[in-house]
């Protein structure tokens, strides 16, 4: 937003900004159209990215990472929306699943997985959802059996997220079926795997770009260090522990796409003409965009008192929750406005407003949908 300054930005990360929006723009924006008519982003710009340092920004130098913070990553998935990037699956690979692996693995792990993720030689999946099962994570089919020194997965789940391009996939599983949320351990997968098949890409409402699987699990083996955490059973704990930054990444995507919808409404009613005027002479015009931008700045300023929190370590499970519920309803409502200004416009697909309004309406459902980040507010009532 004009005139305003993250109290979490720095000279280095501003310098990380521009250079970051200067790759976007220079080698990702022109092949956005291409990406969104094969459903998926090219294989070699994982490579790209990781060359340039765009991957696993938080994670320490000697496993190949960038030896920075969450702050690091947040600039790096910021201005991907704010430069119009599609598809480009890196905040499931960088601030999901490579600081599980980080936080849960053993040397041995991040040595083995980290470097190749870093450099984009392999590409992160997390695979949580099954088919008659969304947010309740604790009743998860997917079984992974011990026998001897190897675990047996069977199961299959759904809408996974870089899911045709995933060289490793953290898996949800129970290996304990009787235990309930006990019972669940994290277990990597990778693409090499027997009995492991990558189904469909998956048709969306938005998020053309962005490859997203259903994934099957046949009698599928692997070694018992596959597991993350020492010991079994401590799946459902490590979930919980992650999930507050991640639907903090989630709120700022909400925030940097209205954000962005804003600034093209508003160059796109200086240019259009009605009645002898401009759109944005007229006062409902600038009423609402009035609106819409207090709105946006209202949700960037929690956001980003929410990295402040979370870089201090005090980022809880509600405060976490309040941003991505606040940020993604007043995302769909800011695009919509947004999208309501470009009249007819604004639902033809070669207008980005369109793009931006279905790629909204799933911020509401992943990461927990919105009505279980009411829930778990309530619960500190």
């Amino acid at each position: 937003m004009d005139n305003y300054t993250p109290q979490w930005m720095d000279e280095d990360l501003a310098i990380l900004r521009d250079a970051v929006r200067r790759f976007y723009e220079n080698e990702f924006v022109p092949q956005s159209d291409a990406w969104i008519e094969q459903g998926k982003i090219d294989r070699e710009a994982w490579l790209q990215a990781g060359e340039a340092g765009l991957l696993c920004a938080e994670i320490p130098t000697e496993y190949g990472g960038g030896g920075g913070d969450y702050r690091h990553d947040t600039v790096i998935q910021e201005e991907a929306l704010r430069t119009g990037v599609v598809g480009f699956g890196n905040q499931v690979h960088s601030t999901i699943v490579a600081p599980y692996v980080l936080n849960y693995g053993t040397e041995e792990q991040k040595q083995r997985w980290l470097p190749k993720m870093a450099s984009g030689e392999a590409v992160g999946a997390i695979a949580m959802t099954e088919p008659n099962t969304g947010s309740d994570l604790q009743n998860v089919r997917t079984t992974a059996i011990r026998d001897g020194d190897e675990y047996v997965i069977n199961g299959a789940k759904t809408y996974i997220t870089n899911g045709q391009h995933a060289g490793l996939v953290i898996v949800v599983a129970k290996t304990d079926p009787s235990e309930g949320a006990k019972g669940i351990s994290l277990i990597v997968v990778e693409d090499t795997d027997k009995g492991f098949a990558k189904g469909r890409n998956l048709k969306k409402l938005g998020h053309h770009a962005a490859d997203t699987s259903e994934l099957f699990f046949d009698d599928c083996r692997v070694p018992v260090d596959r597991r993350l955490g020492v010991e079994e059973g401590k799946g459902f704990y490590q979930l919980m522990q992650q999930l507050p930054q991640e639907r903090l990444s989630i709120a700022q995507g909400g925030v940097a796409s209205m954000e962005r919808a804003i600034d093209l409404t508003v160059d796109f009613v200086k240019e259009r003409k009605a009645f002898g005027q401009t759109v944005f002479d007229f006062q409902n015009t600038k009423f609402k965009l009035a609106e819409c931008k207090t709105e946006a700045l209202i949700a960037r300023t929690f956001v980003d008192q929410c990295v402040v929190w979370h870089m201090q370590g005090e980022l809880d499970a509600t405060r976490a929750s309040m941003a991505k519920y606040w940020a993604t309803e007043k995302q769909g409502e800011v695009i919509d406005q947004c999208l309501q200004l470009h009249g007819g416009a604004g639902y033809m697909d070669e207008y980005e407003i369109s793009r931006l309004y279905a790629d909204a309406r799933v911020q509401r459902i992943y990461g927990g949908t919105n009505e279980i980040m009411k829930e778990l507010i309530s619960r500190s009532l």
